[in-house]
């Protein structure tokens, strides 16, 4: 993939468009087919080459405040930091997406941060928020799905829970190959129901500089 030239390049004018559309509408958003295929088959073999003994355990929280809760979360993951070209082609079209999203929607976002997801069976993260309102930079987050079959009977869903309303459901999203997702996060509370098969994805998220004269804004 070249330099960042022509936004166009990137995403097609309807995808955009719905996606816009959607976060100013409603908040969140779900597309199939937004990145192209070739990325997207790229990230996958990524994603299940990862060798276990380079993930690790996830856990809630940011720095001093991180913990591993496994009766809370169980997925193991790795940071994505552009060391292979699937995944600066990746970082590259996200920072596009960015350029695109601070033109239409005003939002402020300074960088985002990904990393690849494993779920092996059995794997969960239960209810709750990315950001809390007042306490946290991250203001969108996504998901893309990156497995190559996906059965309903597998589970593995990410519920999405209603802003106004944390107990009702909004959507029950299947992770399948090159869904996309994405939504504001410290307005939709939201869960990975326990998955029976391996389930991979890129979870990220958009950050507005939360640094001011006092505290520098905190990493992963």
């Amino acid at each position: 993939m070249n330099a960042l030239t022509d936004l166009d390049n990137f995403f097609t004018a309807s995808s955009l468009m719905i996606l816009t559309n959607s976060l100013r509408d409603k908040g969140w958003c779900v597309l199939d087919d937004f990145f192209s295929i070739e990325l997207v088959n790229s990230l996958m073999n990524e994603a299940n080459s990862l060798p276990d003994v380079v993930l690790q355990q996830a856990g809630v929280g940011r720095k001093l405040s991180h913990q591993v809760k496994l009766d809370t979360r169980r997925d193991c993951i790795f940071w994505i930091d552009g060391d292979t070209q699937a995944r600066r082609d990746f970082l590259i079209v996200m920072g596009a997406l960015k350029i695109i999203l601070n033109r239409s929607l005003l939002l402020g976002l300074f960088d985002f941060e990904a990393h690849f997801a494993r779920y092996y069976e059995n794997g969960f993260y239960d209810k709750h928020f990315d950001a809390f309102v007042g306490e946290s930079n991250r203001v969108l987050s996504t998901v893309l799905y990156l497995n190559d079959t996906w059965l309903s009977s597998d589970g593995g869903e990410l519920v999405i829970f209603d802003e106004y309303d944390s107990e009702r459901e909004l959507i029950r999203v299947l992770p399948e190959k090159g869904r996309f997702v994405v939504f504001l996060s410290e307005s939709f509370a939201h869960q990975v129901n326990a998955s029976k098969a391996c389930r991979h994805s890129i979870a990220g998220w958009f950050r507005v500089n939360a640094t001011n004269g006092t505290v520098i804004d905190p990493d992963r």
